[in-house]
């Protein structure tokens, strides 16, 4: 999926951004496909350095987090790193998966409609967007489909600024959810795989069919109802999705960032499948090794960029 998107050539260390978390790592290979962290750095964000937001100002402090951004760096002993790949918070970028209503009849008729679409789709004109875009397999009505993630370019300028005055170059900007549903990809299966991220006023829920997304949903939800949410999400899952032509059948789980709902996950597609899922952890997900004190959650995100290059 990350080839078709961006196409560059993967750093091995990334950095991971979230409203209250900056985390600095790199990886390596440890063989059988799996990757261990080889060096990593964490530190809190404190109120008010930054605001997530997808059209409006991210970065409130801009020398707070300049200084957080070097400080993480050497903490994980990257501060000589100069090519990094990133993932951003949740609510700064956005992620759909569009349909075209007919096959366009030329390559400028495609660009126009794409460009209409992520307008529709982002609520923001296509030239105040950097968009990636891959084309994915068709519906079951046969239109073509394209996943797409979106960033505004104000939003996107403001962090790359920084890494520029750091001497830093970001090849690779994506939400956090694509970062960390790579760990999906790298022991894919037959059958189709999910991936919950969870953040502080919802989450995100990315299915996989092989190496291709065929669903995508973004939740806004209060704790106490998010295993309402996903109870919905699998339904729809297993009368919509799992039921389709050609389907695989969900048969693996990856939940980040909310380790009760983790728990709580078999019973609930238990529930609304008949069958419980198996909930994949950081082993079977395949990071070989985590050192004492760090989670997999605080680390899933940039650690599955870092992994491209391993």
């Amino acid at each position: 999926m990350f080839d078709a998107l961006t196409r560059p050539s993967y750093p091995n260390a990334a950095l991971g951004i979230t409203d209250a978390v900056i985390a600095a790592v790199s990886v390596r290979r440890a063989g059988r496909g799996q990757v261990s962290l080889e060096r990593v750095g964490m530190l809190d964000l404190p109120a008010g350095v930054i605001a997530p937001s997808f059209s409006d100002v991210n970065i409130v402090d801009g020398r707070a987090f300049s200084s957080i951004l070097r400080e993480v760096s050497e903490a994980a002993g990257l501060l000589g790193q100069k090519r990094w790949s990133v993932t951003l918070p949740s609510t700064a970028a956005r992620t759909a998966i569009v349909s075209l209503e007919s096959e366009p009849s030329s390559r400028q008729e495609a660009e126009e409609i794409l460009d209409w679409k992520a307008e529709q789709t982002f609520g923001v004109p296509a030239t105040d967007l950097r968009v990636s875009r891959q084309k994915i397999a068709t519906d079951t009505s046969g239109k073509t489909r394209y996943f797409m993630s979106a960033v505004t370019l104000a939003v996107i300028d403001e962090y790359e600024s920084h890494f520029e005055s750091l001497g830093w170059k970001a090849g690779l900007i994506l939400p956090r959810s694509l970062g960390e549903a790579n760990w999906l990809l790298r022991n894919r299966t037959a059958t189709d795989s999910l991936l919950i991220s969870v953040s502080e006023d919802g989450f995100t829920a990315l299915l996989m069919r092989g190496s291709e997304p065929m669903l995508v949903r973004s939740v806004t939800c209060r704790p106490d109802e998010m295993d309402d949410e996903v109870y919905r999400l699998l339904m729809f899952y297993g009368d919509r999705v799992g039921g389709s032509q050609d389907a695989g059948m969900l048969e693996r789980v990856l939940v980040v960032g909310d380790t009760e709902l983790r728990d709580r996950l078999p019973s609930i597609a238990n529930d609304a499948l008949g069958a419980p899922l198996r909930v994949v952890g950081p082993i079977e997900a395949g990071m070989d090794f985590l050192p004492d004190g760090v989670a997999f959650d605080s680390v899933a995100a940039p650690a599955g960029l870092a992994a491209l290059a391993a």
